[in-house]
């Protein structure tokens, strides 16, 4: 049986690491999510990520760290937003959610303007693309050095700015609204490709697509966004994060229940500046 860690334990720790608030108090994002009894949350269908079924339950990996993360501290459900990915950050900033745990990558251009806890996946992009790869498409560079190939992209995501520093020209870029509309545009010959974090889709053959990891790409980190007004919230919620490494908890549900392969470089992660250096 696990040891359930004290809620103050974690904010003590929390305001060591971060230099918070006061002692025994909770942050201030934390006690108006259990004076609500919910944590609001952004969501887009990225499965496994995280999708919300009819119902308006949310269900996938990011979604069950999320609820174990807020779980010790009195807050016992999550209400799920469904939106756009380029709504994401304008919508935290307008207090629309409380956080953000759709699945978005840690970058420094989100870093200015968000504050990120340490990562709770990590992976590199990849392209998703027809059976077979009829291009021979290797990464992000191959898609530059081919001007007649359509490169589709999340609306706003890390893939899209990524894409356009390797070099791809905007106009090669087909931007889709979600991950359904980016295979759509694979399948239906309007892309040659996809580009997407490796583990973005589940079952790739079962949806007509093949993945082709870019070996080139950098190492990527999602984490949960917060406003920056609410980092000593976020700092808590680290600490427990911490505590749920150490507990096994969260290996459990990375490695066993949702079967990513590379536990091992999750596990070295403790940070956001892990994976963005400069990132706090």
């Amino acid at each position: 049986m696990r040891a359930v860690p004290n809620r103050h334990a974690l904010i003590v720790v929390a305001c060591i690491v971060g230099g918070g608030v006061a002692q025994g108090a909770d942050p201030a994002l934390i006690a108006a999510m259990e004076k609500a009894g919910a944590a609001k949350i952004a969501l887009a269908a990225a499965p496994p990520w995280a999708t919300i079924l009819p119902s308006g339950e949310a269900q996938g990996y990011l979604v069950d760290v999320t609820a174990e993360l807020v779980k010790p501290f009195g807050v016992p459900k999550l209400q799920p937003i469904a939106t756009t990915w380029d709504a994401m950050i304008p919508g935290l900033q307008a207090k629309q959610f409380d956080m953000v745990p759709a699945g978005l990558n840690i970058t420094a251009a989100r870093c200015q303007v968000v504050a990120f806890s340490a990562p709770i996946s990590v992976h590199q992009d990849g392209l998703y693309l027809m059976p077979g790869n009829p291009k021979s498409l290797t990464g992000y560079d191959a898609v530059a050095k081919m001007p007649d190939i359509k490169l589709a992209v999340l609306a706003g995501s890390s893939q899209e700015a990524y894409a356009l520093k390797r070099g791809v020209k905007a106009e090669q870029l087909v931007r889709v609204p979600d991950v359904q509309a980016g295979v759509a545009a694979v399948r239906g010959d309007r892309a040659q490709a996809f580009a997407l974090g490796q583990f973005s889709l589940a079952n790739p053959a079962q949806r007509g697509v093949e993945l082709v990891v870019d070996k080139d790409a950098p190492l990527q980190g999602i984490g949960i966004a917060f406003r920056k007004e609410d980092a000593p919230s976020r700092d808590a919620l680290n600490a427990q994060l911490k505590t749920l490494k150490a507990s096994g908890k969260l290996r459990e549900l990375y490695e066993k229940k949702y079967g990513f392969p590379n536990w091992a470089q999750l596990d070295k992660t403790t940070s956001a500046a892990d994976v963005e250096p400069g990132c706090n």
